[in-house]
């Protein structure tokens, strides 16, 4: 039997080469196809926030001097941030190995916020303890009109893109978030950049939460257990109470209804 040879304007020449090019096609695109199967969608961060307690007790009183000098400058402590697709749930973590005698000042009350998120619903549900009382507060998403930087800066392994917004009305919010997490949330009830805020800071607050870890775990029920203990309330309703409450606090109310309302 005699085979025909093939030429390069036969047909089955030109089928050999469609053939070869959409095999190296393929393999020169596989590890792109893997790379973009390894974005995450569930697991746990922790995050610092720190809190500069001597910026909060600025002026040029003497016994403001005194107190600085008995005081760490920095109050840090731990969160937990559990997260599966459309859901995540942000409370306190494990306490921080150099506390030492004076680092419970300046922590605000908002040291054990339980704030769970549904992002499908855009609703949360927030567990605050208000000085001696304990809120339930059930509301809408806070809307924050982002404007993206050309600045980045790696946390906690992620190469994050840095955001701005305004929060309540005047506060500043300087936020770097990463895609390679797949959920638009952050510490506390800061949200809605293209993926995982993973560093926050808010220079009228003196504070800033960073991660220092993400764990690939599984998450369960239990970790985005919505919290069910307080008050029943809505953010507009509580910051009503709060500005009765706090009418004689001066300079020292908005700082503590800004941690509160976060």
């Amino acid at each position: 039997m005699v085979r025909r040879r093939q030429t390069p304007g036969s047909k089955p020449f030109q089928l050999v080469i469609i053939k070869k090019i959409l095999t190296g096609t393929i393999i020169f695109c596989f590890p792109f196809l893997i790379n973009a199967q390894q974005f995450i969608s569930k697991g746990k961060i922790e995050f610092e926030r720190k809190i500069n307690i001597h910026k909060q007790f600025e002026g040029d009183g003497e016994w403001l001097q005194e107190l600085k000098k008995t005081i760490p400058q920095y109050n840090i402590t731990y969160f937990n941030f559990f997260f599966d697709k459309d859901q995540s749930v942000y409370k306190p973590g494990r306490d921080n190995p150099d506390s030492r005698p004076g680092m419970d000042w300046g922590q605000g009350p908002a040291r054990e916020n339980t704030i769970q998120t549904n992002y499908q619903t855009q609703q949360f549900i927030g567990e605050k303890q208000v000085f001696e009382s304990k809120y339930l507060v059930q509301d809408s998403l806070r809307k924050i009109n982002w404007k993206y930087t050309t600045e980045t800066r790696k946390i906690a392994g992620f190469m994050c893109r840095k955001a701005t917004g305004i929060i309540m009305d005047s506060v500043f919010v300087f936020a770097f978030f990463t895609d390679e997490i797949m959920v638009p949330g952050g510490p506390e009830g800061i949200n809605g950049l293209p993926g995982m805020i993973l560093g926050v800071a808010i220079p009228r607050m003196h504070t800033t939460w960073f991660a220092t870890k993400l764990e690939l775990v599984e998450v369960t029920a239990k970790d985005l257990a919505v919290p069910t203990k307080g008050k029943k309330t809505t953010i507009k309703d509580l910051e009503k109470s709060l500005q009765v409450f706090l009418k004689d606090w001066g300079k020292w109310a908005n700082q503590n209804i800004w941690q509160i309302m976060l």
